[in-house]
C-alpha cells in the first residue's frame, strides 16, 4: 500500500515544474522563517535535495538570520548522522546523488530536523523512500522537533503508520504550516 502511494504523490510531485518549484521553496522559506520562534534554538539539520524534492536550502539560509546552525546529514549503515555546515562550505558526493559535509565537519545533534518526504498526511505520518532512514534516527536522537518540507501536492488523507514510524511535529507546504501535533491530539478526542 505505502508504494503505491508513494509512486502517486511522487508523480503529482515531479509534474510540478521548476518555476513552481523555485517558488514554493520560497514559500516554504518564509513559512519555517514564521514557524522560527515556536522551535527550539540549537541547530536546524536538513537534507540535500534530490530528484525535485522540495529545496530546505532557502529555509536553512532564513534560519540562520535567526541565529539558528545549520547541519546536514552524513549517511552510514545504521542511522543519519549530523555534521555542520554553512553555505561556503565544501561538499562531497555521497550515495543517492546526496551532498554531504567532508568528515572534517564537527558532528552535531540536531534540536531541529527539517525532513524530506514522498507523502504526508495531516497527522504528520509521512512515506519516505523506503530506506527507513529517519525512522532508525529519530528512534536513537534526544527529543528533536521535526518539520516535514514538501509540496502540497504531496498530502494524502491517510498514511497506514507502523510502529516504527516516528509523526512529524509540522509539515510546511508552499501553502501552508500544518501543526501535525494538534491534529493528532484532535484525533484522539474525537
Amino acid at each position: 500500500m505505502k508504494t503505491a502511494l508513494r509512486a502517486e504523490a511522487l508523480e503529482r510531485r515531479d509534474r510540478l515544474d521548476a518555476e513552481t518549484r523555485e517558488a514554493a521553496a520560497e514559500a516554504i522559506a518564509r513559512a519555517v522563517e514564521s514557524l522560527a520562534s515556536r522551535l527550539p534554538g540549537g541547530v536546524v539539520a536538513a537534507y540535500w535535495p534530490i530528484r525535485r524534492e522540495a529545496d530546505p536550502r532557502p529555509s536553512l539560509a532564513r534560519l540562520r538570520t535567526l541565529g539558528h546552525a545549520s547541519a546536514l546529514p552524513v549517511v552510514t549503515p545504521d542511522r543519519l548522522l549530523f555534521r555542520l555546515w554553512a553555505e561556503a562550505d565544501t561538499l562531497a558526493p555521497a550515495p543517492f546523488g546526496l551532498m554531504e559535509p567532508l568528515g572534517s565537519a564537527p558532528l552535531v545533534e540536531p534540536a531541529t530536523l527539517l525532513v524530506p518526504l514522498a507523502a504526508f498526511d495531516r497527522r504528520g505520518h509521512r512515506i519516505g523512500y523506503g530506506k527507513g532512514h529517519y525512522d532508525r534516527t529519530l528512534a536513537v536522537l534526544p527529543p528533536v522537533t521535526t518539520v516535514g518540507i514538501a509540496y502540497s501536492v504531496q498530502e494524502i488523507p491517510a498514511i497506514p503508520d507502523e510502529p516504527h514510524d516516528h509523526p512529524l511535529d509540522f509539515v510546511v507546504t508552499e501553502r501552508e504550516i500544518v501543526d501535525c501535533r494538534q491534529n493528532r491530539r484532535s484525533a484522539a478526542r474525537g
